[in-house]
């Protein structure tokens, strides 16, 4: 591992430091974390920096980077806190299914609270405590299922994937909008005038509008995720 990411893990992962004797600090990496978070659900992730963190508490940049060493390590501090760690049932219920309902709708609220965290969390890099937990709570949801590793740490990804493209859209289409009825009308307009050469979609668009305008694409694509799941467990034999 290089100098760099280790320097991450040690952030994320610790240990960390203990404090020596004296005053309690004015900084701790809790604080510097929250301060980051405010920051980029008021104005987005590009809006943060060392400088603006270190305002925003009252500190200089330099007292900032005492703690942590630059804006990337900032923002995976940022990032594995605002998701914040996986809740896990005493008694998990439901079967894999129920369980992996319960997940996905848990993390879909964890990215609408902090929408700037589907930014923070893209490609391969080390994760944090609380990111890694929800993958684990994914996998381990599927134990016993007959699938293997790497077949249910796929299906994880391929479910927080699901989630993340439609967070996104529906970011796209600002704090009042609903994607799936804004693609509708953009269509609909277009239909009116060259609905006579795409006949299936102005039939599915009439079809669609029946739904009084609901967004039914998240709820739609998480079940058929997880029916394909289930066809896949079945062919397995598993109980």
């Amino acid at each position: 591992m290089d100098g760099e990411h280790a320097e991450l893990v040690r952030l994320l992962w610790g240990p960390h430091p203990k404090r020596a004797r004296g005053p309690r600090p004015t900084l701790d990496l809790e604080r510097i974390a929250r301060a980051g978070i405010e920051l980029a659900d008021a104005e987005g992730l590009a809006e943060v920096s060392m400088q603006r963190v270190a305002a925003h508490l009252g500190v200089t940049k330099m007292a900032l980077y005492r703690y942590v060493p630059g804006k990337a390590e900032l923002v995976a501090l940022m990032a594995d806190t605002a998701i914040g760690p996986c809740p896990v049932p005493e008694v998990p219920s439901g079967g894999w299914r129920g369980q992996l309902e319960e997940w996905a709708h848990r993390l879909a609220e964890g990215f609408a609270r902090h929408p700037w965290v589907l930014e923070a969390t893209v490609g391969p890099r080390v994760m944090g405590p609380a990111e890694l937990s929800w993958l684990e709570r994914a996998v381990a949801a599927l134990d016993g299922t007959g699938l293997n590793g790497a077949e249910r740490m796929d299906a994880a990804v391929l479910l927080a994937g699901h989630l993340r493209t439609l967070t996104q859209q529906a970011r796209a289409a600002g704090p009042a909008g609903n994607p799936e009825a804004q693609l509708g009308a953009l269509l609909g307009e277009l239909m009116q005038a060259h609905g006579d050469r795409f006949p299936a979609v102005t039939a599915a668009l009439a079809s669609a509008a029946e739904s009084n305008g609901q967004d039914q694409a998240w709820e739609f694509g998480l079940q058929r995720i997880l029916d394909g799941l289930a066809a896949l467990v079945d062919q397995r034999g598993a109980r």
